[in-house]
């Protein structure tokens, strides 16, 4: 039983908490767009993307390694930007608003600062 509880830890990150639920709005966002064309392929990658950060911090977390937990949230972060590519390609193509795109700005950058933070720490460490 022990091993289990282990394995949840990554649940007590608040960087985890926090992209969930960032992935969470985005997928609600995306259930919610109009287009005139269909524009699944942008659709599923900007999916892909957003889930992407809770999971690689998830996965890191489960890692041996320090140095393996924060290759895991370089991926993250990768993600993280990657969905804001995404957003601001949204943004220009007029699917979302301005005031959507900079509310999903103002909390990737709180999860971004986050994500630096938790590198820098395990890079000290390593």
């Amino acid at each position: 039983m022990q091993k289990v509880q282990e394995n949840s830890r990554y649940k007590d990150l608040l960087v985890w908490q926090k992209s969930l639920t960032f992935a969470d709005q985005v997928i609600e966002l995306i259930d919610h767009i109009e287009t005139s064309r269909n524009h699944y392929r942008l659709f599923e990658q900007l999916e892909s993307a957003v889930t992407s950060v809770p999971m690689n911090i998830a996965e890191g977390k489960g890692r041996n390694s320090s140095k393996e937990f924060m290759h895991f949230f370089y991926i993250a972060r990768g993600s993280l930007y990657e969905t804001l590519t995404l957003l601001e390609i949204f943004k220009l193509r007029s699917w979302i608003t301005n005031d959507q795109y900079v509310e999903f700005e103002q909390k990737s950058n709180e999860i971004a600062k986050m994500i630096n933070s938790l590198i820098s720490v395990i890079s000290r460490n390593v």
